[in-house]
């Protein structure tokens, strides 16, 4: 029987909003899987500091700095991914902002905020990579709780969650997705700052845990490896049980 392949040995790893939180845990993952990862964000000094952290630990790491919601600027920069590292096997779309605010009091400002990066960055950064996996690839969107149930204060943040894979499957490029339950990043902190709110949602979630960053490597490794080469348009959700209890 053969083994499935998780390894990433040399794969190209492109991550956005890779300078902190579950964009920096992701390409760390990534990386310690065997992936040469390439980290987009906008804080060039976080994102220095990352791939400092993984070049100590024998990663092959580079960041360039990256707005996704400036789309227009993504050709050129992943043009500079693929001078520097040669290809692009894997795109992690994780670049993200919220802000919570009630449904009638959005306005448009705060709209294209949210769906400018969350969305339109998303699908161009995916263009700008698809454009550049010439033999094929993974690209894999953080998703969220919110792609399948409401949050009240988070309408633009949930319309903007979703994506695509039919098309570029005859490509030999896979979409898919995997959506956090309830992790506490710099995104998240506003509502484990409540401990009324944590006391009420842990009780929800079957595995009587928030997620730690740790639980998500997993699942990214493995979605972005060639075990996962039948699987496209699917999302794979880590929330510890929460949505299976609803």
């Amino acid at each position: 029987m053969q083994r499935p392949n998780f390894s990433l040995d040399g794969k190209v790893a492109v991550i956005t909003g890779a300078s902190r939180g579950i964009g920096g845990y992701l390409a760390k993952a990534l990386a310690h899987a065997g992936a040469s990862v390439a980290l987009l964000g906008r804080d060039e000094t976080a994102l220095a500091e990352s791939v400092a952290a993984l070049a100590a630990e024998g990663c092959q790491a580079h960041y360039f700095r990256a707005d996704v919601a400036q789309a227009s600027s993504l050709d050129a920069v992943f043009d500079r991914v693929l001078q520097a590292l040669g290809r692009v096997d894997i795109l992690v779309n994780n670049a993200g902002v919220e802000d919570l605010c009630a449904s009638v009091d959005v306005t448009e400002a705060l709209w294209d905020k949210i769906v400018g990066t969350n969305l339109k960055g998303a699908f161009f950064a995916a263009q700008a990579a698809g454009r550049r996996m010439l033999a094929g690839g993974s690209i894999l969107n953080l998703c969220s709780l919110t792609s399948e149930v409401g949050l009240a204060g988070a309408a633009p943040y949930g319309a903007s969650k979703s994506g695509l894979a039919t098309e570029w499957a005859a490509r030999g490029i896979r979409v898919n997705g995997i959506g956090p339950g309830y992790f506490r990043t710099a995104l998240t902190e506003a509502f484990y700052r409540d401990d009324e709110w944590q006391q009420a949602m842990l009780p929800k979630i079957p595995l009587r845990r928030f997620g730690a960053l740790e639980d998500l490597g997993g699942a990214a490794v493995f979605l972005c490896s060639d075990a996962a080469a039948y699987i496209t348009g699917q999302v794979l959700y880590v929330d510890g049980g929460y949505l299976a209890a609803l």
